[in-house]
C-alpha cells in the first residue's frame, strides 16, 4: 500500500480533471455499474467513493479490505477496482487470483507512481486497465471503469467468435470424414448426398455415409448414426465411417464387416452407453438386386414401378449393445428403373403438428408418395424431403439428418 492520495495535484490545470468553475461536470446517464473496490486502506477507499460521489457517477461501490473478502463479495458487479498491495495479496499474484474469480466482470488496477510498470504489467496480463493514484478525478475514474467494462465486453465477443470460427473448423473436418466423396466409377447408377445438422447447429453430429464401388458391378453403401451430439460422437462416427471403407476394400466377407465394425465402436466409444446404428446395403448391378443389413436403422425406401414402400429386412439389433451380426435380406428389382433412399433417424423422428405422433417411416412413406414430391428433380429430393418433414414439425428438426439416394435409370 503506497499510501498515495486518489486526489490529483492540485497544480494540475482545471481543464485536465473534468471540472469546470461551477463544480463537476455531470456524466449523461447510462446503466448504473457496481464496482467491487478491493482497497485496504480505509482513507483512500472513501476518497474514491467520494470521487465517484463528486462526479455524479452512476456507479454502485461495494468495498472489500481483502481478496479473501473480494471473493465473497464479486459476485454480480460489473468491475473490480484492485489495489497491488493488498494484505494477503501483493503485485501481479493478486491480480491473476482476481481474474481467475472475476468471471464476466472487467479488471482495473490501481498503482502508485513509482509503480506504474505494474499497471502496463497488469494489462498485459489480463486486466482491461490501469489507473494511478493522484492522476486521477471522479470524471475520469467514473470513464475508465466504464470503459473497461465495455473493453470487457467487446474482448468476450472477440473471444466467442474465435470459439464460434474452431468450432466451425472443426466441424468442416469432422464433415470431410463423415461425409466423404462417393468413390464410385460406374455411370449405371447415380447417387445424391444429402447432411444437415439437427436444429441448424454448427456443430456436426454423429450421422455418417459412405459409397465403395469394389468391381464393375458390385456397389457398397452403408448410412450410420453415433448415438448422441457433438465433437466425441462426431470423431466415432468418422472412425466407424473409416473402418467401414477400409473392410470393404479389404475385400472381408459381408457377413463379418458389420461385426467387425462393432468391435471397432466397443473398443473406441469414451461411455458403454454409446450406440450407432447402421443400414448397409450391397448392390449387385449385373443381378438388378440389392442385399440389405440393418442393425437398428430405419429400413430404406425403395422406389420402384411407381410405388414407394419400405424395404421388408428384419431390424436387427443396435451396434455396440449386444454383439450379434444382423441377417442379410435381398432385394430383387423387377424393373431397370427404381430408387433406394437412406438415412437416419433424424428425418422421422419430427412430430406431426402439435401431436405428439412422429412421423416414422410411414409418414416419410406418404411424403414421397404425395404429387408434389413427383415434381422435385432426383438430386433435390432430399432437401425438399427434409424441407417438408420440418413443416409438418413446426420447426427445424432436433436431430441430425444424413441421406443416401441412389438410382438407376432414372426411376422414380
Amino acid at each position: 500500500m503506497t499510501g498515495s492520495s486518489l486526489v490529483p495535484p492540485r497544480s494540475q490545470p482545471r481543464a485536465q480533471t473534468g471540472e469546470s468553475t461551477g463544480g463537476p461536470t455531470p456524466v449523461p446517464p447510462a446503466r448504473r455499474l457496481r464496482v467491487l473496490l478491493v482497497e485496504d486502506d480505509e482513507g483512500d477507499a472513501f476518497l474514491v467513493g467520494e470521487l465517484l460521489a463528486e462526479s455524479q457517477a452512476a456507479v454502485d461501490l461495494v468495498v472489500a479490505n481483502s481478496l479473501n473478502q473480494a471473493r465473497e463479495r464479486i459476485a454480480g458487479v460489473d468491475c473490480v477496482l484492485l489495489d497491488l498491495g493488498l494484505p494477503d495479496a501483493q503485485g501481479l499474484d493478486g491480480l491473476r487470483r482476481v481474474l481467475g474469480m472475476a468471471g464476466r466482470a472487467a479488471v482495473c488496477v490501481l498503482t502508485g507512481r513509482q509503480d506504474e510498470h505494474l499497471g502496463v504489467d497488469a494489462v498485459a496480463e489480463g486486466a482491461q486497465d490501469y489507473l494511478v493514484k493522484g492522476q486521477v478525478d471522479g470524471v475520469l475514474l467514473s470513464r475508465a471503469l466504464r470503459y473497461a467494462v465495455e473493453r470487457k465486453r467487446a474482448d468476450d465477443n472477440a473471444r466467442r467468435l474465435r470459439e464460434v470460427e474452431l468450432r466451425q473448423a472443426e466441424s468442416a473436418r469432422l464433415e470431410r470424414g463423415l461425409l466423404p466423396q462417393p468413390l464410385m466409377e460406374t455411370d449405371e447408377i447415380s447417387v445424391h448426398t444429402f447432411y444437415r445438422p439437427g436444429r441448424h447447429a454448427a456443430l456436426i453430429g454423429g450421422d455418417f455415409f459412405d459409397v465403395v464401388q469394389t468391381t464393375p458391378d458390385r456397389v457398397d453403401l452403408i448410412v450410420g448414426d453415433v448415438c448422441g451430439h457433438g465433437a466425441d460422437e462426431a470423431a466415432l462416427g468418422v472412425e466407424l465411417r473409416v473402418a467401414w471403407r477400409a473392410l470393404v476394400l479389404a475385400g472381408v466377407a459381408d457377413d463379418a464387416v458389420l461385426p467387425a465394425l462393432e468391435q471397432v465402436l466397443m473398443s473406441e466409444r469414451r461411455l458403454r452407453e454409446i450406440f450407432a446404428t447402421v443400414a448397409a446395403v450391397r448392390l449387385d448391378l449385373q443381378a438388378n438386386r440389392a442385399t440389405v443389413r440393418l442393425a437398428g436403422h430405419p429400413p430404406p425406401l425403395l422406389f420402384s414401378g411407381g410405388q414407394v414402400r419400405p424395404v421388408p429386412a428384419p431390424g436387427g439389433l443396435l451396434l455396440g449393445v449386444r454383439p450379434r451380426p444382423p441377417r442379410a435380406f435381398d432385394v430383387e428389382f423387377d424393373t431397370d428403373e427404381w430408387s433406394l433412399l437412406m438415412y437416419t433417424d433424424g428425418l422421422i423422428e419430427g412430430r406431426l403438428g402439435d401431436s405428439n405422433e412422429r412421423l416414422d417411416v410411414a409418414g416419410l412413406q406418404r411424403l414421397v408418395a404425395e404429387p408434389a414430391a413427383r415434381a422435385v428433380p432426383l438430386p433435390a429430393l432430399p432437401g425438399w424431403l427434409v424441407g417438408r418433414a420440418e413443416e409438418i414439425n413446426g420447426g427445424p428438426l432436433a436431430d441430425d439428418v444424413a441421406m443416401l439416394l441412389v438410382s438407376r435409370g432414372g426411376g422414380r
